[in-house]
This record gives structure tokens, C-alpha cells and sequence, in this order.
């Protein structure tokens, strides 16, 4: 089944790139909706992923998220910040550049949002969307290691377990929280997230349960099914109002292939708008400026864009309290003998344990702020080590932002960025609801049970106390949470690109299944909903 160039192939050759679902973008969704298409096996599918496969062992040692966090494996976007924001530097976004995307590069954690959000989305035109309708889909994914209700499900592909190893540190933070008066919470996913706990991590025997592990690996073996990574999809190809196909570069060779049932697009909430747009769909008056023929003018394609703001407080300790002391390289090998031997110890935590939901806006029905206790400071992109080397980082993120930004075409060229802008703090209620979380998040670390292990406080300085200060601080230093989601929503109305089905409005055979068609960001990490959204766009394609 070799590629063959442009031109005009062979009956053979034509053979051996037609299937009869395309499913562009190997990340979490993609994974899912590729691998249970190819359950029947009279089905051919083609799973086409720009990425590398997932060979990188940081990949699947949930400690190494360090690496996988930073590194080789993202690709990073800028983004445009507000005026108001003062950047001096270029910020940028990373999204996942592997097969498995987000699954194989974050931080694991396993969190539905409420259901609230779904209700939401039903409000908004996503009929079908509602709690009751995707919880099904949920436990259909999932293999819980500890949890067996009518919340969660057990045999499943995706693992979802407590975590190996929890430090001493987070326990300590835990203990701080309730001390500032959170509840403790025993399941973050049971509907009422509101308290502090500990988060379960899609893990499975303490190695990470990517979506690429937990579906494809199953799969790999079907002769129905066929996987290209290090290829990217460049444009689909229209004919007649209908995907018949796409076309790729794999290195400096042009492919097409083509699909006699349906291509789906699952590039994330940043690259599907763009690759839409690339291909003729989407606002037609930004299409004609780049010299692009339009096929459907939809446009709402780019538009919605969310994404969680997030702030990181920084700490550095009175001593080795934290998983800094596994940079030293003596403590880094009795850390990777024990996970040899008993797949345990630090090497077998996700170095983000704890965490709490809260409110910032305490007129809200639902927590509206989530917290993540990092064992450790520089972990992730953009985060700063501290003086000594030992610290912690506390991050918070308000999970319901009102603002909106968007995702538009710079250039017709497929190899360039799009324009990302997310316009953070646009709408001022954000900003008071994560300013009031950071004071919250402050308070925390200024318990007894945290703050002895305290030297000062790195980031923000010791000197910012006044709630003002707090804000101007929040406004220059908030970062992206990188759950970029809704570019291309589901709905009725003139701004939504897929009906409820998922299928693009105005051209057949063309569906996307991704984070851009969610009405809303649900509320915390989305990668479970993401892979939630695999399983329906499977469901729908089969029936």
C-alpha cells in the first residue's frame, strides 16, 4: 500500500489509496472514532496523523510528563495577546505534534466537567448533548480502577485510575485546603466537584493510557486499518458539495487519498478551522482575500474560540520537598530502579496529584475555578524554576470563561501559523473571577500544614499583597491552560458548522470530531470529552 504522486495513477495504484473513512488527526479523538470504525473489518479506514508514532518511552512513564511537557513533541503557536496584557514576549501555545495528540504529552488528568455544561450545550443548539446522553458514552470509554456506579464504568479501553504514588507535599497541600475550608472531595467526576482531593489519571498499571495506547493498540494488528503519521493533510478535496477525499504531504511527496464513505476531521480546535478555511469552508469574504474558491461560506468556522486562562504561583521551599530533588541524578536512578522493578514511586505520578474545584465567583451554582498542586517549579512550558531548585507550583484556571476570540487564515500557505486570538479578559468577569481564585490560592498556601514548607514566595513576589496588585498580576502573567476548544461548534444556527450529528452544514460527507465542536469549554481538563466525543462520532458513523 505505497503513495504514489500526483498525476494519474494506476487502477492499482487508485486501489490502494481509496478507503472508505479518512479520519484526519491521530490525537485523542481521532484515535478513538479511526480504531472503532475498524471494528468491522469490512470496513477500510485510514487514520493520517503529521506527528511521529508514540516511541518516545517519556511518552508512557507518567513521571516523565516533565519531558513531555516541554520538548520535541509540541508544536507551539503564537497567540495575540490584549493590549492591556503588556507581553513583552512572543507568547505562544503547544499543542500536541504525536499520535495519541493530548493524551500522549499532558498531565493525565481525568475530569468530565459537570452537568451543567452539557445542558448547556443543549441550550445552545446540541441537541443530544445533553448529561444524560453522553454519560453512556463515558463509561463506554472507560476502565476505572476504583470507581463502579452509575457514574463509572469499568472494561472499557481508556484506563482511569488513582495514581501510584502520591507525595508527602500534596498531602500536605490537601491538608491546607481543608484547613482554608474546602471539603474533601473522594471523586471529582461524581457531578458536585466542589472540595479538594485527589485526581484519578487516564493510567492503566502505572504506564499512561494514551487514547493511541488504549485504542489503536488494539488495533494495530487489523488489516482494515492503516496508520501514516509524519504526513500532513494539506487541503480536502471538494467535489460537487461533497469530501471525496484529501490531500497530503508525507516529507516532499504529494498524496491524495480518497474516501468513498466519509472523511472526518479530528485536528483540534486550532487546526481544524484552518484546515477547513485551506479547503474552501468558512467565512467567504476572509476565503476570497487569500485567493481560496469557496465551497461552503459558513461563517462561523474560526469563530467561539475558548480557552481556560490560567495563572501559576510559584513557591520555593526551605528543602528537598518536592519532586526537584529528582533532578539530582542519584535520586533520579533510585526513582527509575523502583518504577523498573515494582512500577511504582515517583516515576509512577503524574507530578500534578492534588488538586481542588472552588469558587471565584461565589455567586455561582457551580465551582468556577479549578486548582493543580505541581510537586515541583519549571515543570511545564513557560513556568519558572526557583532559587535553590526545590520548589512548587500551584496553577489555577477559570474553567466557564465568557470570553471569546478566534481562529482566521493569515496566508493560503498550509505550512503557515493561523492567526490565533483568544482575547483573554475580554470580557472583565474572568478576570475579577480568577483574581478572587488567586486570592483563594494564596490563603491555601498560607495554612500551616503547606506553609513549612515555604521559603518565600517566587512568583508572584512577596512584595504583590492588595487585591489590585493581585489583578495587575494576573493580567500580565496569565498564560494559556492550552484546552483550546468550540472553533467550530455544533448547532443550528448561522454561526454553528456542525449539526448535532456533527456533520459539516453545507457539504456532505464531511464531519468533524474534535474539541472545536463543543458549544462551550466544559468545566476542566477536556481530554476525557474529547475522547467522549470519538465514541459518539464512531456511533453516529455506524448507524
Amino acid at each position: 500500500m505505497g503513495s504514489v504522486r500526483l498525476g494519474i495513477p494506476s487502477r492499482r495504484s487508485e486501489e490502494l489509496h481509496t478507503f472508505d473513512y479518512i479520519v484526519v488527526g491521530g490525537g485523542s479523538t481521532g484515535c478513538v472514532v479511526a480504531a472503532r470504525l475498524s471494528e468491522d473489518p469490512d470496513t477500510r479506514v485510514l487514520l493520517i496523523e503529521e506527528g511521529p508514532r508514540d516511541l518516545s518511552p517519556y511518552i508512557h512513564i507518567p513521571g516523565a510528563y516533565y519531558k513531555t511537557a516541554q520538548g520535541d513533541l509540541l508544536k507551539r503557536i503564537p497567540w495575540e495577546p490584549m493590549p492591556e496584557q503588556e507581553r513583552t514576549d512572543a507568547p505562544t501555545m503547544v499543542q500536541a505534534r504525536v499520535l495519541g495528540g493530548g493524551s500522549s504529552v499532558n498531565a493525565m488528568i481525568y475530569i468530565r466537567g459537570v452537568p451543567e455544561d452539557y445542558e448547556q450545550w443543549v441550550e445552545l443548539g446540541a441537541e443530544g448533548w445533553g448529561y444524560r446522553d453522553v454519560l453512556p458514552f463515558f463509561k463506554r470509554a472507560e476502565d476505572n480502577n476504583r470507581f463502579c456506579n452509575e457514574g463509572h464504568g469499568v472494561g472499557g479501553p481508556l484506563g482511569v485510575s488513582d495514581i501510584e504514588y502520591i507525595h508527602p507535599l500534596t498531602r500536605a497541600w490537601l491538608q491546607a485546603c481543608q484547613q482554608a475550608g474546602l471539603p474533601y472531595n473522594p471523586d471529582f467526576n461524581s457531578g458536585d466537584p466542589a472540595g479538594c482531593g485527589l485526581y484519578q489519571i487516564t493510567a492503566k498499571n502505572g504506564r499512561r493510557s494514551s487514547a493511541a495506547v488504549a485504542y489503536l493498540g488494539p488495533a494495530r494488528k487489523r488489516r482494515n486499518l492503516r496508520i501514516e503519521t509524519g504526513t500532513t493533510v494539506t487541503r480536502l478535496i471538494i467535489e460537487n458539495g461533497r469530501a471525496v477525499g484529501v490531500e497530503c504531504m508525507k516529507g516532499r511527496r504529494r498524496i491524495v487519498y480518497r474516501a468513498d464513505q466519509e472523511v472526518i476531521v479530528s485536528t483540534g480546535a486550532i487546526a481544524t478551522p484552518k484546515l477547513l478555511m485551506l479547503s474552501g469552508i468558512g467565512p467567504a469574504e476572509q476565503l476570497q482575500k487569500h485567493g481560496i474558491q469557496v465551497h461552503a461560506d459558513l461563517p462561523g468556522v474560526g469563530q467561539n474560540l475558548q480557552d481556560h486562562i490560567e495563572i501559576s504561583l510559584v513557591y520555593q521551599l526551605n528543602g528537598p520537598h518536592s519532586y526537584d530533588k529528582y533532578k539530582k541524578l542519584h535520586w533520579k536512578a533510585a526513582a527509575g530502579l523502583n518504577y523498573a522493578l515494582f512500577r511504582n514511586g515517583p516515576a509512577a505520578s503524574n507530578l500534578i496529584e492534588g488538586g481542588a474545584f472552588w469558587w471565584g465567583d461565589k455567586t455561582q451554582a457551580m465551582p468556577d475555578i479549578q486548582y493543580f498542586m505541581v510537586v515541583g517549579a519549571g515543570i511545564e512550558e513557560g513556568v519558572d524554576a526557583v532559587p535553590g531548585g526545590n520548589g512548587c507550583t500551584v496553577n489555577l484556571g477559570q474553567i466557564r470563561p465568557r470570553s471569546r476570540g478566534e481562529v482566521t487564515l493569515l496566508s493560503a500557505d498550509p505550512a503557515a501559523n493561523p492567526r490565533v486570538a483568544p482575547r483573554y479578559f475580554s470580557e472583565a468577569y474572568d478576570l475579577e473571577a480568577i483574581t478572587d481564585g488567586t486570592m483563594a490560592a494564596l490563603d491555601i498556601m498560607a495554612q500551616p500544614a503547606i506553609a513549612k514548607f515555604v521559603a518565600a514566595r517566587h512568583t508572584p513576589g512577596p512584595s504583590l499583597r492588595t487585591r489590585e496588585e493581585i489583578r495587575a498580576f494576573c493580567v500580565k502573567d496569565a498564560h494559556a491552560a492550552l484546552h483550546p476548544a468550540g472553533t467550530c461548534r455544533i448547532g443550528r444556527d448561522d454561526m454553528a458548522v456542525v449539526d448535532p450529528k456533527l456533520r459539516v452544514h453545507g457539504v456532505e460527507r464531511l464531519r468533524i470530531a474534535d474539541a472545536s465542536v463543543m458549544p462551550t469549554l466544559i468545566s476542566g481538563n477536556p481530554n476525557s470529552v474529547c475522547i467522549m466525543i470519538g465514541e459518539r462520532a464512531a456511533d453516529f458513523l455506524r448507524t
